[in-house]
């Protein structure tokens, strides 16, 4: 296989493309930098088709590497043909490769080799011709042989088809027809394993469904279900229509001796071998592309929820809920540093509304608080009660916002948690997180793992391996989009800048605190294990405000600095504008084609740099829609059929997203409900932490269910 020629095809990209592309990624270049800082060679291919992009052509590798394994094994064992090099070679997936190889295959003791050690191949091969003169029991008897265990008639039949019925399982052309009208003529079976107990699984208590028009998050609560032995599930199969295909295939005319003995293996060979793996197959299939949507989901979601907005400058009051355990609170100034911590009990069992509300008024007062930040766990609703009804009480115009905690627990007990605030227990640490992932989500959230994050869908029934990679990768992609401080960013952060691994990150930070701070992007160089090949990767994504050259403030690369120096001269600017932030209008001024050819750039590059220059330090997270600021309590009983609120979208999912309307119970509008036209999946109209209107249209308050539309 044409590797290059196949990813042309299945991109539909050119082939400069496919070959630069390749070439980058071969000699070590990250995704993101070649996503930001190789546009002229791969046609400005974005990083999310960059990433599908190397996963493509990882598994094409893998799979020519596969052949030429399974060529060599074949060849080793003298069976290699011309033609079943030609079809191995042409396989396009692991599986043909695995069908092609499955007869040559080193095979544990099985039935039929057992049969052949016994001396019964040629009496299959007799059968399989099937141009016998005689009833089969006639020639079976030529081959009893007691010392080998063969001792009646029966006997030497039965272990003939024992080899024949492996035969016809492991013809590759049979299988693969076999699967074909399994999956498009196939249905999936659904029953309770036991009692029909109350569970979430009910509706998969009689439940079938044709195969190829099962939607994903159904196999995927399926699967859970027959995790937890609730549910039982199989494979109705075509077998019928799978049975004559066979016979059609095997039987040859009709020698009344051989034919009745065929119909008998066939019908042994499909069910005993045949279906149970190809049962296996399709449901191993299905999990998989379930997975690969889910996954891709997952890390859409969680691209939007690292991309939210900061909120800079802002002192932050942080809750972190609980009951008997009281309330922790942390008081966190602007850029993040803890000043104060306290815990209050206003939740039951100890009720202590009033001695809370003068700790918290007292903390406000002090730290001029601007916004509360309440996590969303256990005792949420009844600290959001307490809030609203104290803010009331203060003469400021203070907000609070309800934050999604999940993770924080992970983080709090964390090694890196107890590195950062080794004076503080578990819970204050949670609270410190909390506030924290309000004023900055993405320097924050960067220290947990993106799994333990709460934004996807039956994530710990996933490919772990697969899901850590993906969501790493939208890790990468998002800090490196945004850009960080080299001056103030956490070794957590630094980690995920293109080009710096664990130990560059830890090393950037001891040179930090034994140095100072950087004064320019060439002092990386001066860090240990940092060589040209890490600061061509990262320099760009790195910024130093104030530093000696305002072009380290942006996302300008440094091999076009002068370049860069070249285009201010051009449009009669100079450094000192560029550090006030005076540049604008650069676009209108210029001939975009002429310019790029004087500079020596390729037009997308001068576009890249021309958004530096003319808003330096620009963080691409202020586009994104900003975060409700509440100041009173909604209860899920003040809901209205017909009420129109805003929401913020916290979890997108295949049938639809979950919305925060501020009563503590997110809604769901389903997908159906979500616009005018057929889209064939939610993220076609929302993402998480989008801000929208919806309707209210039934409220079911036994379930805690509340059903939203946004038709309005």
């Amino acid at each position: 296989m044409d590797i290059l020629k196949a990813l042309e095809k299945e991109f539909d990209i050119q082939k400069w493309q496919v070959e630069a592309t390749v070439g980058l990624i071969d000699e070590g270049n990250t995704i993101p930098f070649i996503a930001r800082y190789r546009k002229e060679m791969t046609g400005s291919l974005n990083d999310e088709i960059l990433r599908d992009f190397y996963d493509r052509l990882t598994y094409l590798r893998n799979l020519e590497g596969k052949k030429e394994q399974v060529i060599a094994s074949i060849m080793e064992q003298g069976k290699l043909t011309d033609e079943l090099k030609t079809n191995i070679l042409s396989a396009k997936t692991l599986v043909e490769v695995d069908d092609l190889y499955r007869p040559y295959r080193p095979k544990r003791r099985t039935r039929a080799t057992i049969a052949k050690e016994k001396g019964l191949e040629p009496l299959a091969m007799k059968i399989w011709m099937q141009n016998l003169n005689n009833p089969v029991e006639d020639v079976a008897k030529e081959h009893i042989n007691e010392e080998k265990g063969v001792n009646t008639v029966k006997d030497a039949i039965d272990g003939a088809k024992d080899i024949l019925a492996e035969i016809i399982s492991d013809e590759a052309d049979y299988r693969k027809e076999i699967r074909r009208k399994s999956f498009t003529k196939g249905k999936l079976i659904v029953k309770a394993k036991d009692d029909k107990v109350e569970s979430v699984f009910e509706m998969y208590y009689e439940y079938e469904e044709e195969i190829r028009k099962i939607a994903p998050h159904r196999i995927l609560a399926i699967n859970r279900g027959e995790k937890e032995k609730i549910l039982s599930v199989k494979i109705d199969a075509p077998i019928e229509e799978i049975t004559i295909y066979l016979r059609n295939k095997i039987i040859r005319g009709n020698n009344v001796y051989t034919s009745p003995i065929l119909e008998d293996v066939i019908d042994d060979s499909y069910k005993r071998l045949i279906a149970p793996a190809i049962e296996r197959e399709i449901r191993s299939d299905l999990t998989e592309k379930a997975e690969e949507g889910a996954i891709k989901v997952f890390g859409k979601n969680l691209e939007q929820l690292l991309m939210q907005p900061p909120i800079m400058d802002k002192v932050v009051l942080a809750l972190d809920p609980a009951f008997r355990t009281g309330c922790k609170i942390a008081v966190i100034d602007g850029i993040g540093k803890v000043l104060a911590t306290t815990v209050v009990y206003p939740t039951p069992p100890q009720s202590k509304v009033e001695e809370a509300k003068v700790k918290l008024k007292a903390l406000i007062q002090k730290h001029n608080v601007d916004i509360i930040a309440i996590g969303n766990g256990t005792a949420s609703r009844e600290s959001e009660l307490f809030v609203a009804d104290m803010l009331k009480e203060i003469d400021k115009n203070i907000h609070y916002i309800i934050v999604n905690e999940a993770g924080a627990s992970v983080y709090s007990a964390s090694k890196l948690g107890t590195e950062e605030f080794p004076e503080f227990d578990v819970a204050l640490r949670s609270a410190v997180s909390i506030g924290r992932r309000l004023q900055d989500p993405l320097a924050e959230l960067v220290k947990i793992d993106p799994k333990s994050i709460g934004v996807g869908q039956y994530q710990h029934d996933m490919n772990q391996k697969k899901l850590g990679e993906t969501l790493t990768g939208v890790v990468e992609d998002s800090v490196n989009k945004v850009g960080i401080d080299l001056n103030t960013a956490s070794p957590s952060l630094l980690q995920y800048i293109s080009g710096v691994s664990k130990t560059i990150a830890k090393n950037i930070v001891s040179y930090r605190e034994e140095q100072g701070k950087f004064s320019n992007r060439k002092q990386l160089l001066k860090v240990a294990k940092l060589g040209p090949k890490a600061y061509e990767q990262c320099a760009g994504f790195l910024r130093i405000t104030d530093g000696d050259n305002p072009f380290d403030n942006t996302g300008v690369h440094p091999e076009t600095y002068n370049a860069s120096k070249k285009l201010i001269n051009e449009i009669g600017s100079n450094i000192e504008e560029l550090k006030d932030n005076k540049i604008k209008n650069i676009k209108s001024n210029i001939n975009m084609e002429n310019m790029s050819n004087k500079l020596e750039i390729g037009v997308p590059t001068l576009e890249d740099i021309i958004k530096e220059l003319e808003k330096p330090g620009r963080d691409p997270r202020e586009e994104m829609p900003k975060p409700i600021l509440r100041t009173d309590v909604l209860e899920m009983e003040d809901l209205q059929e017909g009420m129109i609120l805003k929401g913020t979208v916290r979890n997108v999912i295949d049938f639809g997203a979950f919305i925060d309307i501020g009563v503590h119970q997110d809604g769901l509008v389903h997908i159906s409900q979500m616009a005018d036209k057929y889209i064939k999946h939610p993220l076609e109209v929302v993402a998480v932490g989008d801000v929208i209107d919806v309707k209210v249209m039934s409220v079911d308050t036994k379930k805690k269910r509340i059903a939203l539309t946004m038709k309005i």
